[in-house]
């Protein structure tokens, strides 16, 4: 059976890591390049690095920071925020990145999925998708672009299915609302999109309780997790998570 990965997530504004509730009231987290560092030796699976005000400011990622952060992580490294053409993944890559999250370019444009796993394989193509429930339908939740500030009219889990098909390794699925709140993840969104894909699904947002994470990879079917707050704001450790999910029988990677 695959090893559940438990992945803290980096959002980084003006070279700061932040953290907020469903994206507004931002405080300070760190320094990324401490966090990564810690993260890595504490035993974290792989470490997710978005650069959260790209989109909005129409500018890349921070490429240099990027490199920083990789030069002292030892894990699988993704990073997204900003990145609208191949050209950008690759430059992203050479700074250290292991794979590259898109999510508004790639709603704008989808080819771009197709061909940045062409030219750098699937494994290396991350779709995220930041999804909100649907007002007045049952169980339906539509994609938003532009850092959760934008609502677009597509289905998030049809959107899930159709970027495999053109090619995305993995999704990176956020519920916008439960980021930040800690009241648990978005069980039903998370199955409903790990229902209609074979690739690896990454649940974030709502992180609180250790049992939330043991119901989002249970329940919600998820292969990953993601999690921010608990681990900034030390409320719990990588290796307590893994002894805890390890006692619910979910298997994960031992820490050393």
């Amino acid at each position: 059976m695959l090893t559940k990965r438990i992945i803290p997530c980096l959002d980084v504004k003006d070279n700061r890591v932040v953290k907020g509730i469903n994206f507004l009231n931002l405080r300070d987290a760190g320094d990324p390049v401490e966090l990564g560092a810690r993260y890595s030796d504490e035993g974290a699976d792989e470490l997710v690095f978005l650069d959260i005000t790209a989109t909005i400011r129409s500018r890349k990622t921070i490429v240099d920071l990027v490199g920083h952060v990789a030069e002292k992580v030892f894990i699988p490294f993704t990073v997204g925020g900003g990145i609208r053409t191949a050209d950008e993944i690759d430059t992203l890559l050479r700074a250290g990145a292991d794979k590259c999250s898109i999510n508004t370019a790639a709603v704008l444009n989808p080819e771009i999925i197709a061909e940045s796993a062409e030219r750098f394989g699937c494994q290396c193509v991350v779709l995220a998708i930041d999804a909100r429930r649907t007002p007045g339908k049952k169980n339906k939740w539509h994609v938003t672009v532009k850092a959760g500030s934008e609502p677009t009219d597509i289905d998030a889990v049809e959107w899930a299915a159709r970027a495999e098909k053109l090619g995305a390794g993995e999704i990176l699925l956020t519920s916008m609302d439960a980021d930040g709140t800690k009241a648990g993840y978005d069980i039903e969104l998370t199955a409903a999109v790990a229902d209609a894909v074979t690739i690896p699904v990454i649940a974030s947002g709502g992180a609180g309780t250790l049992n939330s994470l043991a119901e989002v990879l249970k329940r919600g079917k998820a292969d990953a997790v993601l999690a921010a707050s608990i681990f900034h704001y030390s409320e719990y450790s990588i290796r307590q998570v893994k002894d805890y999910l390890a006692e619910k029988g979910i298997p994960v990677r031992p820490v050393s």
